[in-house]
């Protein structure tokens, strides 16, 4: 800091997180100061439009719709990005840094394509690239990888990590709701993006992967490498057949350590009712990592939202303030600049179990079919459930399996032999079944 025991920041981004984080700076600045003895001082919100701020009943003083100016002042010793976007948010990014300003940023879509650049330039600038509000929100996950977990070699990861796809999936789930009524809920309640591809994709998911698993690895990864399935397509058909076998459906970001590399991806999972992430519900995240000292840890809590986000910018804000930021971000040689790039194996890699959904004509011999096919391909049933004929006669008869642990490369290809019988009506389901990760410590 330039000034001891006071800091100087700048809002860049005054939108539902950024008025939030203006909001705490402002009002709470006294509480901050007895509890940390630094003394934050908010000196400008930039943006074009002030409609939230006036809202807040912010000092209209502080409004600024030119950056440059808030770039430029020696006063600013840390600039909070929270315009979003990977184009003017990253300019503003790259200039403050190399301008000797510390950074604080939520915006998980432009570290997950550019983290490493921007890291970089800040460690040429000598400061900081913070990030903890960028993966869940609220929940301190970043900074567990980085700081309380770093004596641990992480093993595995298994993140649900967007809010807006877990009110979906709990409205399916509790209600029955088949996913487009879930989803316009969702809009409605303000849960929702009018355009919500980002988020149902997958690829929201994708970009705090890309982040956390760099971190939690000491790897650098790439974005494009990691195989991304949404909940868009998900049926309400295949939700209740999970419940009934014991299984609850999560979109999870997954991340475990292989021999040979390390296995990253994003899609709807089943887990057992009874691991403590079926639980989470709602728009409610939860991350478990588990570490070869320390076991199982789960960090779980509101992953948006105004205030819980802008509580953890203001907790990068103040280690940054304090030293503790910049002195970590100096010496550790996991941030993905530095690090060596990860090994990402290829989804045919994958040893799960598997949820299968076949639909069929109801004809003699067509399980044994399907059953030769999948030992063919080195693929053990574990347990089947069969339907009787719907009201649709052209749909089919679903047939479900659950399998043994296979090779996922395997099991795709036996479904595509399943898919081309003349039985089969149409694309067969298929859904990982994610087992509890056995922990490594010793008891």
């Amino acid at each position: 800091m330039n000034r001891i025991g006071a800091c100087g920041v700048a809002v860049v981004g005054c939108g539902t997180v950024g008025g939030a984080t203006a909001l705490l700076l402002s009002r709470d600045r006294d509480l901050i100061a007895e509890k940390t003895g630094v003394s934050l001082s908010l000196k400008y919100i930039v943006d074009r439009d002030f409609a939230r701020a006036r809202s807040l009943k912010l000092d209209p003083a502080l409004f600024e719709t030119n950056y440059d100016k808030a770039l430029a002042d020696p006063e600013i010793d840390v600039v909070i990005e929270l315009v979003g976007g990977t184009t003017i948010a990253r300019e503003i990014i790259e200039r403050a840094l190399k301008g000797g300003k510390h950074v604080v940023t939520a915006n998980k879509a432009l570290l997950a394509h550019h983290g490493p650049e921007l890291m970089k330039i800040a460690h040429d600038n000598g400061v900081s690239l913070s990030f903890e509000a960028s993966c869940a929100g609220g929940i301190p996950v970043v900074r567990a990888l980085y700081d309380g977990l770093v004596a641990n070699r992480i093993d595995a990861m298994y993140g649900i990590v967007n809010g807006t796809c877990n009110y979906i999936l709990t409205e399916m789930i509790q209600k029955g709701q088949g996913y487009a009524e879930a989803l316009a809920g969702a809009q409605r309640s303000g849960l929702a993006e009018a355009d919500p591809r980002l988020d149902v994709s997958g690829l929201d998911s994708a970009h705090k992967l890309t982040i956390l698993a760099s971190l939690g690895f000491g790897r650098r990864v790439e974005l494009e490498k990691i195989p991304v399935e949404g909940i868009d397509t998900l049926e309400l058909i295949d939700v209740k057949f999970g419940q009934e076998l014991g299984y609850i459906v999560k979109l999870l970001a997954i991340a475990q350590r292989l021999d040979g590399g390390l296995s990253l991806r994003v899609r709807p999972s089943f887990i057992s009712r009874e691991h403590p992430l079926a639980w989470v519900s709602g728009p409610f995240n939860a991350v478990s990592i588990y570490g070869h000292a320390v076991g199982h840890t789960m960090y779980y809590g509101r992953g948006a939202g105004g205030s819980p986000t802008a509580s953890a910018i203001l907790s990068d804000l103040l280690s940054i303030a304090q030293g503790t930021a910049p002195l970590l971000f100096r010496s550790l040689p996991i941030w993905p600049d530095r690090a060596p790039e990860a090994a990402q194996l290829p989804s045919e890699r994958i040893a799960s179990r598997y949820y299968l959904r076949v639909m069929v004509e109801d004809q003699p011999g067509v399980f044994a079919q399907l059953a030769t096919i999948l030992g063919n391909h080195s693929i053990s049933i574990s347990s089947v459930l069969q339907k009787e004929l719907g009201a649709n006669a052209a749909e089919g008869v679903p047939v479900v399996i659950t399998t043994h642990t296979a090779i996922e490369g395997n099991l795709l290809s036996a479904l595509r032999e399943i898919d081309s019988l003349d039985a089969v009506k149409r694309k067969s389901v298929c859904i990982g079944i994610i087992d509890e990760h056995e922990e490594t410590i010793a008891l």
